[in-house]
């Protein structure tokens, strides 16, 4: 690793408040040749007042665009972040459902990137995009670049979480991040083997899976799993 690489990263790891963290990263990634650097956070699990934070360095009329036009609504990469950890590339395919949101990001120089998230069980979802308005990034860039961006990502995660008040902090139940995978992709009416499928799973192993979150919740059968983890604000 690069010299600089090694102390701007010691450097953020003993960061410890959100803001200076963040300011640590956006210099980091700028470093690695992006632009643009967003945070965001948000709880999804009920009982858990944590405020929703937004951190980017987007041109002010991009922000205020994206407010205004309501695109959180139909972003693509803020609904993949929700169901999964796995990174996202920001291509126009992506976008396909929400062309005038893609034509406005280009506009405005937010044509490259890519997102990831980080969900943890008290029901914390973090998303980190880096984007550059020039040179398309390749698998091979996000592969070279996802390492830097994951530890961004948990670090930053991890300030907002140690801030939870500490009851917010034990969850009731402790399911797996799997567990919590294959129960959201239940909830929205996936069956074991479509399931299977999107997370390259074999079928057998997305029910041992279920099986393992009725046992944990104690219920009897996979809806009641759902409803119960989603009570529960787990899901």
């Amino acid at each position: 690793m690069k010299v600089w690489k090694e102390s701007q990263l010691t450097q953020l790891s003993y960061a410890q408040k959100i803001e200076t963290a963040y300011e640590l990263s956006l210099n980091f990634v700028k470093n690695l040749g992006f632009n643009f650097c967003a945070l965001s956070i948000t709880s999804q699990a009920r009982g858990i007042h944590c405020r929703p934070i937004s951190l980017n360095n987007y041109p002010t009329e991009w922000n205020m665009k994206y407010e205004q036009e309501h695109f959180n609504e139909v972003d693509p990469i803020i609904a993949h972040c929700k169901q999964s950890e796995w990174p996202i590339l920001w291509r126009e395919e992506v976008y396909s459902k929400a062309q005038t949101l893609w034509q406005a990001q280009k506009k405005l120089g937010l044509q490259y990137g890519w997102s990831q998230s980080v969900h943890d069980q008290n029901g914390l979802c973090s998303m980190l995009s880096l984007a550059r308005s020039h040179c398309p990034i390749t698998t091979e860039d996000l592969y070279k670049n996802l390492g830097y961006a994951m530890f961004i990502s948990r670090h930053l995660h991890g300030l907002v979480a140690k801030d939870l008040p500490a009851c917010a902090r034990k969850p009731n139940t402790h399911l797996s991040s799997r567990e919590i995978e294959v129960l959201k992709y239940s909830a929205d009416g996936k069956t074991a083997c479509e399931i299977a499928i999107i997370l390259s799973l074999s079928e057998s192993t997305v029910q041992f899976h279920i099986r393992g979150a009725i046992r944990k919740l104690g219920v009897n059968n996979k809806i009641a799993a759902v409803i119960r983890a989603a009570r529960e604000g787990v899901i």
